[in-house]
């Protein structure tokens, strides 16, 4: 009975009910913690997760330099072999492509590593056809479900668009006034959306847009440092805020909806978390930092 009783309270302690009028409720129900690889080595100061198509996951496992692969299917987490490689030495932000192939941020040579679906090195991606004026720094990049790939670029200020093969498509210029842009995301529409930790503000650009523009009012007085933000396939956008330990909710209309989570080490709870993802079964993932973890949780609304 005691253990039924603290099963609860931690569950409780990590559901935000958020049921403002006009949008269901939202609600994460953490479903198990992730801290070993399949030769019970632990996880160091993960900065990124990234959701396969199919049951898959790979991990950023950035304090011990390498990725990890899982797999994580009707409740049940199974560990796989991790992916070292010299071209690949501080791993932050980590995506998968429709064909398995995973795409690694690099963030100590600033470049994008290219590794098969077992893990080798497959070359860097270089940007074919890019304009002479461009040299690409990236801070983070996505893959939208058409293999095109998205790159936050902080030297040319904009997001520059690839299609699967690399070959340059256009650039989505910064707004004229931000602070320092985190992330990005693509939702179902083809809008691309960018997050600024510094002034706590998230951009949008429907998919024909050349330049961003806000889509929500500052949140400085409630979200303190936002580094990763994502959507479902309802248009819902989950912000990741690494100093407040939680998750802001925001409506396809830039209103703010409400925090899911709260700052901890218990499981359930954040502690200077990263990038996070949402699997086709409606699981959310989460690299917990300072808790050496990932955490998953169920979407329920």
């Amino acid at each position: 009975m005691r253990m039924h009783l603290r099963s609860f309270l931690i569950t409780l302690t990590a559901l935000l009910v958020l049921s403002t009028p006009g949008y269901p409720a939202v609600k994460l129900m953490h479903i198990v913690s992730v801290y070993l690889d399949d030769q019970q080595k632990g996880i160091r100061q993960p900065e990124g997760v990234a959701c396969g198509s199919d049951a898959r996951f790979v991990v950023a496992d950035t304090g011990n330099g390498r990725l990890v692969r899982y797999t994580f299917q009707n409740g049940t987490l199974r560990a796989g072999p991790d992916i070292k490689v010299p071209q690949l030495a501080y791993p932050v932000r980590v995506q998968i492509d429709a064909r398995g192939n995973i795409l690694a941020l690099d963030e100590r040579h600033r470049r994008i590593v290219r590794l098969s679906p077992e893990g080798a090195f497959q070359g860097y991606l270089e940007a074919a056809g890019l304009p002479a004026s461009l040299t690409m720094i990236p801070r983070s990049f996505k893959i939208d479900e058409n293999g095109n790939i998205y790159v936050l670029d902080i030297s040319s200020a904009g997001v520059v668009v690839l299609n699967a093969e690399g070959k340059f498509q256009k650039i989505i210029s910064f707004p004229d006034h931000y602070g320092f842009m985190s992330d990005l995301a693509v939702d179902f529409k083809g809008a691309v959306l960018l997050i600024d930790s510094l002034e706590s503000v998230v951009y949008a650009a429907p998919a024909d847009a050349k330049k961003f523009s806000p889509l929500t009012q500052s949140m400085k007085e409630t979200v303190f440092f936002p580094t990763s933000i994502t959507t479902d396939k309802k248009g819902i956008i989950y912000v990741v805020d690494q100093n407040g330990g939680d998750i802001v909710i925001i409506g396809q209309d830039g209103s703010f909806q409400g925090r899911l989570l709260a700052m901890g080490w218990k499981e359930g709870l954040l502690r200077y978390p990263s990038q996070c993802c949402i699997s086709k079964d409606g699981e959310f993932f989460v690299a917990d930092r300072s808790n050496n973890r990932v955490q998953i949780y169920k979407i329920a609304d």
